[in-house]
């Protein structure tokens, strides 16, 4: 007995060290995570600081124009630059505008139907094809919206008697729209998927038709979901870059003209970042005070997003 007292008491403080092991190492990642984001917002911060000692803030923020070109070396004769980047947010939100118009009716109208209406071999089949368009290149989609959309466009809008340009912010609109529609689709159909079937059923009890199902009940208890799901394809959309240099081009312009030739902020980061000129000229530091621009953004997107959310929220048993 003595024995076994000693045996079991050994075992339980390993099993108790190994459950300190395993929380330690939990608690490491966690914080890699912190610190990595930590250290993204201080590189970005450090270098956006040197940026704007050389180009003033309310010129960078409320500037009209953009046209970041600037001498090489110290002994060229070269423009001073102009860092506006009105026009890049204005390209930006136009292009992520028109890819939620289209990805959201479709993405909502599908994820209803597969949560809702279709059988479950039907599910089975239609819900990978549909998740398939996101496993494609943003390259692919590029092509597609270079090759396909924006042709389509231009002929069409000739044919109507419209000036079109053949890279457009509504090509590269459509094209990402479709590229995120399987994100707003699989969201929205698993958080569907969620709501207890119990709703369901008293809904149905007090007459309701599954349409006024879907509507009085479904959707108001799986918003939450759904405002997560469109904001997450929101970042996705402002974010995404190849299409944008295929189809809708480099010129920063500032316009609401969907059929006009834009560029968006993540497109002019990859330009400033490339190329011969000095890292320490206004022009490659302006790449960093983009970059944390967009995060604000983005930010507050987020909270945003979090405060839809928690207004929303309700609590089912």
């Amino acid at each position: 007995m003595q024995t076994n007292s000693i045996l079991h008491h050994g075992r339980g403080k390993h099993a108790k060290w190994l459950e300190k092991a395993v929380v330690f190492l939990l608690l490491v990642c966690a914080s890699l995570a912190i610190f990595t984001t930590i250290g993204i917002v201080f590189s970005l911060v450090v270098e956006a600081s040197q940026f704007l000692q050389k180009v003033s803030i309310i010129e960078f923020l409320f500037g009209l124009h953009w046209n970041p070109q600037t001498a090489i070396r110290a002994d060229q004769v070269g423009s001073s630059g102009q860092f506006g980047v009105v026009p890049l947010v204005t390209g930006t939100l136009l292009i992520s505008a028109i890819a939620m118009t289209i990805a959201t009716p479709l993405g909502l109208m599908s994820a209803v139907y597969l949560s809702e209406y279709a059988s479950s071999k039907t599910r089975s089949i239609i819900k990978p094809l549909l998740e398939l368009l996101a496993g494609i290149p943003t390259v692919v989609y590029g092509f597609f919206a270079a090759l396909m959309i924006a042709p389509f466009i231009r002929d069409t809008g000739v044919g109507m008697g419209f000036n079109i340009s053949s890279e457009s912010a509504l090509a590269a609109g459509i094209a990402m729209g479709i590229m995120i529609v399987p994100l707003v689709s699989s969201l929205s159909d698993d958080v569907m998927n969620a709501v207890p079937q119990a709703l369901r059923d008293a809904a149905y009890a007090l007459g309701a038709t599954q349409a006024e199902t879907i509507k009085q009940v479904i959707f108001p208890a799986a918003l939450p979901g759904i405002a997560g799901s469109l904001l997450l394809a929101t970042s996705r959309a402002i974010g995404e870059t190849m299409i944008v240099v295929m189809a809708a081009g480099l010129a920063a312009k500032l316009t609401a003209n969907p059929f006009e030739a834009v560029t968006t902020m993540t497109v002019q980061i990859v330009t400033l970042l490339t190329g011969d000129q000095e890292f320490d000229s206004a022009k490659t530091l302006a790449a960093f005070a983009i970059a944390l621009l967009l995060f604000t953004i983005t930010l507050v997107l987020n909270i945003i997003a979090l405060r839809i959310v928690e207004h929303f929220k309700e609590q089912y048993d």
